[in-house]
């Protein structure tokens, strides 16, 4: 069975005939993000997050025609130049017939204009100014409700299946909501992970974790009120971000926006959120304010005396020392953003002070002094029951050039500051910036910005990129990112110093799309075996080719796309080398509204420091994108169906590994090599 799939996916692409190349349709996000941005560059830690988001924008798309500067800023992958170019295209032109139109726009390159055509849609122009009771009206009867099931059930078991788990082997979960247009949205998520009490022990409410929500836009003056459970994104992150970060390529595409956003809490996920009431109301033309207030339990840790020794986000309560962790402390956050937006000629620019306030009921106690020397990193972690920061951030930004930047303190006078420059040197070539100073005493409980050592702490670094695309049918894109780290870190008992590059090539072609891409590291840190500051150097190339075999009908009524993909590891340091490779192919078939996607795996290496990441297609608002590290094959099938007011997915993936008789360890551990997951979803439309 194994050879005859590896034939069907590999030999196929070479006999079947090639035709004009097809768009994919818009509703293909997750494809279109992809050819975006390269799913590896997505933070590992953030990468569910990220989905989540983007699902939501993609259920919710927005309505060009009547589309505001900020609603084109919740768009997080424009730049500041690009949003400028679409609003001025907007009030110049509206209104807009199609989304053709976006080739017009001279600062979107390919990808950007087809990741965009995924969240925005052609439709009525303004309409006149009514009442808030004759808006509510509207909204409620231009709305729908949809219900979401998701199921996912193991087809083997775990050693924590046999006693120590306090619940099932199976994840589910249940979605709610009723939204209308992009302006209002309700609803409830409720989850339950694999091992998780159901009506039982703590959660005798049924559910381990529900996420509910209110969001209103757009009414009056109140640009924005969140109530329930919500994100809050302020400035370039230093002091407040809950919301979204990328990572380095993502910077560079993206320009280093900064953004203030208000976002409800959709997700399944048990971190990074706020609870209570959030608004963002327009106090006139120019000012703005933002403001919120929340209160919510977390799990935490806990020293032998109370208090916290590590705040724990990964929400799993599967055994009773898990369990004994789950809301065992309470989180109070207060904070406000005052905005100044002026019209300075031919530039739209912002001043923005912010500030956060966080208390906790048990005191954070990271580090002790009798603790063992490599725990000396965590010195300057967060520390106490009261936390103040405050920042002013600000920009200037025309069509070809921006400038961002923030500065923030904390409640003991430490410094963190980012500032970011990009200039559209012609519409073919664009360079950015990048320069943070993170104090190593500088803390933040919700702070998220760019980084290489993965923290607003303890890192002063100077990034440059640059994008260059000669012709519509090849582009190039690279950076260098240069940091030093003046304190210990995990694992590394010394000051410190890392090396990024990375260089990126993209061609296309009408039978297809060619990518080439080559990522150098080199990365500097201190040996705790042999007490030596050692270099290590990271080599990862990646070949893609995909092209449709079969397009027919404008619409997309039937169509087949093809993608191989080889992917490469080395890891040089003065003790080993380590080597992996990944061959891979994808194959997606689509009639009316039936779509079928297979994917087939190879892979080899020698350790989990050269592991291969690949991106999986998956169900709805699920995160697909595991490391594959040993010998073994991962092949996977998934469908789907839309029938009207029903959609159903399935999904079936395994992973059989040539060089071990057991999976994962501790109360992971499965006694086999073979791992096989099917994942089932419906999703209805009530309305």
């Amino acid at each position: 069975m194994r050879i005859v799939l590896f034939l069907l996916f590999f030999f196929v692409p070479c006999v079947v005939t090639l035709s004009q190349q097809s768009q994919p349709p818009a509703g293909d996000w997750q494809d279109a993000f992809r050819s975006w941005l390269p799913a590896d560059e997505v933070s590992e830690e953030y990468g569910e997050e990220t989905f989540e988001l983007l699902s939501d924008l993609a259920d919710h798309p927005i309505n060009l025609n009547q589309a505001s500067r900020s609603q084109l800023e919740q768009l997080p992958f424009l730049s500041a130049q690009q949003v400028e170019e679409l609003v001025a295209y907007m009030d110049r032109y509206r209104p807009m017939r199609s989304l053709s139109e976006l080739q017009m726009i001279e600062s979107l390159d390919r990808p950007t204009r087809r990741l965009l055509s995924c969240f925005v849609v052609i439709g009525d122009t303004l309409v006149p100014r009514q009442t808030m009771k004759s808006v509510l009206s509207r909204l409620m009867q231009d709305g729908h409700v949809t219900l979401e099931s998701s199921f996912r059930q193991p087809f083997y078991k775990r050693k924590g299946d046999d006693s120590k788990y306090l619940g099932y082997p199976q994840r589910h979960d249940l979605r709610l909501q009723f939204s209308s247009r992009d302006q209002l949205k309700f609803g409830l998520t409720a989850a339950q992970d694999a091992g998780e009490p159901f009506f039982s022990n703590r959660n005798n409410l049924g559910y381990d974790h529900y996420s509910y929500y209110f969001q209103l836009r757009r009414m009056g003056r109140v640009e924005e009120l969140n109530l329930g459970m919500y994100r809050v994104q302020l400035g370039m992150g230093l002091v407040m971000n809950s919301a979204f970060y990328m990572g380095k390529l993502a910077s560079l595409q993206s320009l280093g926006r900064s953004t203030h956003a208000l976002t409800a809490y959709t997700s399944r996920s048990m971190a990074d959120y706020l609870r209570g009431a959030a608004a963002t109301v327009r106090l006139s033309s120019d000012w703005r304010l933002t403001a919120f207030a929340s209160w919510r339990p977390i799990d935490a840790t806990l020293n032998s005396d109370g208090t916290v020794r590590t705040i724990d986000t990964d929400g799993y309560h599967r055994t009773e020392s898990e369990m004994e962790k789950k809301n065992n402390t309470h989180e109070t956050d207060f904070g406000f953003s005052l905005s100044w937006t002026p019209s300075l000629l031919h530039f739209s620019s912002h001043i923005s002070l912010n500030a956060v306030y966080t208390s906790f009921d048990r005191v954070l106690v990271p580090y002790q002094a009798t603790a063992s020397s490599f725990q000396s990193y965590r010195k300057y972690y967060p520390e106490g029951s009261s936390f103040f920061n405050a920042s002013l951030d600000y920009g200037l930004t025309s069509a070809r050039f921006s400038f961002s930047g923030e500065t923030a303190l904390n409640r003991e006078g430490a410094l963190a500051a980012i500032h970011t420059a990009s200039f559209r040197v012609t519409d073919q070539l664009s360079l950015m910036l990048l320069h943070r100073y993170y104090d190593e005493r500088y803390t933040s409980c919700h702070a998220r910005s760019f980084s290489e050592g993965g923290s607003t702490q303890n890192e002063h670094g100077l990034y440059l990129g640059a994008t260059w695309t000669p012709s519509r049918k090849f582009m190039l894109q690279g950076y260098a990112d240069y940091a030093h780290f003046p304190f210990f870190r995990y694992q590394v008992n010394a000051p410190s110093d890392a090396l990024d590059a990375f260089l990126l090539a993209r061609t296309y072609y009408n039978i297809g799309t060619f990518e080439a891409r080559y990522r150098f590291r080199i990365r500097q840190r201190d040996d705790i075996h042999h007490v030596q500051i050692v270099n290590r150097y990271e080599h990862r190339p990646r070949l893609r080719f995909s092209c449709p075999v079969i397009s027919s009908n404008g619409a997309g009524a039937i169509s087949l796309t093809l993608q191989t993909q080889v992917d490469g590891a080395l890891l040089n340091s003065r003790e080993q080398t380590s080597r992996g490779v990944m061959v891979s192919q994808q194959a997606s078939f689509r009639y009316h509204s039936i779509r079928l996607q297979g994917y087939f795996g190879w892979f080899r290496s020698d350790d989990y420091d050269s592991r291969l990441y690949q991106y999986e297609p998956s169900v709805l608002h699920d995160f697909s994108f595991p490391a594959f590290y040993g010998h073994g094959i991962r092949y996977s099938f998934m469908a789907r169906g839309d029938w009207g007011r029903l959609t159903f997915l399935a999904k079936i993936g395994t992973t059989d590994f040539f060089d071990r008789a057991v999976i994962s360890s501790g109360l992971q551990q499965i006694d086999g090599s073979s791992q096989t997951d099917l994942l089932l979803q419906i999703l209805l439309k009530v309305l």
